[in-house]
C-alpha cells in the first residue's frame, strides 16, 4: 500500500495500470450515490442540523481535530453538539456504542475515543449513522457532528465540509485504486465548504477557507497530565511512532518543534502492542494523540504524545457563524 500510496503523490505513471478497476470503482460509487438521491435507497432526515465533516482522499487530511474544534466552539456557541463516527478498526458489543474517553479503543476505534477525550463531548459509533443520530438526539444533543461522513448517504446533512491536506492536495488526481480520491474532484463542487490544513492552489468551487494544525501540549501517557509546549518534559533525542495516515506530517510537526528523533512510520489504525513503544536504548516516545488512545493501557513513564488543535482562520467563523443563523 505504501508504494502505491508514494505512487499517486509522485506522478509515476504505472498506476495507469489500474484504470480498468478505477472505472469500476467509480461505476460502484456513483451508482450508490444515486440510489439515494433518487429515493431508492432511504437518507433519515434528522430534526436538528447535522455538519458533515470528511474528505475525499484517503489517509489524514485533518478532519478529526476539525470535528474536535468544531465541538468545541459550538458548545461555546450555546448548542449541545454530539459526534457521530463509524469506529474504523473497534469492534463493539452493541451498537450504537457510547463513548468516554475511557472506552476500549477495541470497541469504539481509535479516533472516536481520541475525540472523546478532546471535547468532552457525547460520542457514539454505529455503522449504521442515523440510529446513532437518533441516540444522540436522545440524549439531548440539539446539533450533530458526522466525522468522515462525506460518503454515507443513509444519513442527510444540512452543511458539508471538506477538508484537504494542503502539502498533498489531490495526488493524480485519479480515483481508488489508480489514485487517492473516494470521488471524483467534480464532487467538490457539490459540497458547502473546502477547508485546506495548510495551502493549496484555489480551485474553481466553493467556498475555500484555510486551517492550521498546531500542538497544544505535551501528554503523559500513564497519568494524562499536559506539559505546554515550551516546557517539554523530556530531554535528548526520542523515538516518534505514527499510526495515522499521514506520518510525515507528524514528524515534520516535531522538526518544526526542535525534537531531535528516530522515525518509526506506522500504517493508519496500526493496532499497538506493548513492543511497538518498547526500545532498548530506554529513550522516550513520543506518538500523535490519536496512536496514544491504543497505548495507553501498556505505556510506559517514558511514553508522550503530541496534543494538536485545529486553528481555523477568522474567515472560516464568519462563514460558519453566518450558515448556522439560517438553520
Amino acid at each position: 500500500m505504501k508504494r502505491l500510496e508514494r505512487a499517486w503523490y509522485s506522478g509515476a505513471r504505472w498506476p495507469g495500470v489500474l484504470t480498468p478497476l478505477e472505472v469500476l470503482y467509480k461505476h460502484v460509487t456513483a451508482r450508490r450515490r444515486q440510489a439515494y438521491q433518487s429515493g431508492r435507497r432511504e437518507t433519515w432526515t434528522s430534526p436538528v442540523p447535522v455538519i458533515v465533516v470528511g474528505n475525499i482522499t484517503v489517509g489524514g487530511t485533518g478532519k478529526s481535530p476539525l470535528t474536535a474544534w468544531l465541538g468545541r466552539w459550538l458548545e461555546k456557541q450555546g448548542w449541545r453538539p454530539g459526534i457521530i463516527s463509524r469506529g474504523y478498526g473497534g469492534h463493539a458489543p452493541r451498537y450504537p456504542f457510547y463513548v468516554n474517553d475511557t472506552s476500549d479503543v477495541a470497541h469504539a476505534g481509535d479516533e472516536p475515543v481520541m475525540l472523546a477525550q478532546q471535547t468532552q463531548l457525547p460520542v457514539v459509533v454505529d455503522p449504521d449513522r442515523p440510529r446513532a443520530a437518533r441516540k444522540l438526539i436522545a440524549a439531548g444533543c440539539n446539533i450533530l457532528l458526522s466525522d468522515d461522513g462525506l460518503q454515507h448517504h443513509a444519513l442527510g446533512r444540512d452543511i458539508e465540509l471538506v477538508v484537504v491536506d494542503g502539502m498533498r492536495g489531490f495526488g493524480n488526481g485519479r480515483c481508488l485504486p489508480a489514485g487517492p480520491l473516494r470521488e471524483p474532484l467534480s464532487r467538490l463542487q457539490e459540497v458547502d465548504a473546502i477547508i485546506s490544513n495548510g495551502d493549496l492552489r484555489p480551485l474553481d468551487a466553493v467556498a475555500q477557507y484555510s486551517m492550521s494544525l498546531i500542538p497544544s501540549a505535551w501528554r503523559h501517557l500513564n497519568d494524562g497530565v499536559c506539559y505546554s509546549i515550551e516546557a517539554r518534559p523530556f530531554d535528548g533525542r526520542v523515538h516518534a511512532i505514527a499510526g495515522i495516515g499521514n506520518p510525515q506530517r507528524f514528524f515534520k510537526t516535531l522538526e518544526t518543534l526542535g525534537v531531535a528523533f528516530d522515525e518509526h512510520p506506522l500504517p493508519d489504525h496500526h493496532r499497538f502492542s506493548a513492543h511497538d513503544v518498547r526500545f532498548a536504548d530506554n529513550r522516550p516516545v513520543v506518538m500523535t494523540a490519536k496512536d496514544a488512545v491504543k497505548c495507553r493501557p501498556f505505556a510506559n513513564e517514558r511514553c508522550w504524545s503530541l496534543d494538536i488543535e485545529a486553528c481555523p482562520e477568522p474567515a472560516l467563523i464568519e462563514w460558519l457563524s453566518a450558515r448556522l443563523e439560517k438553520l
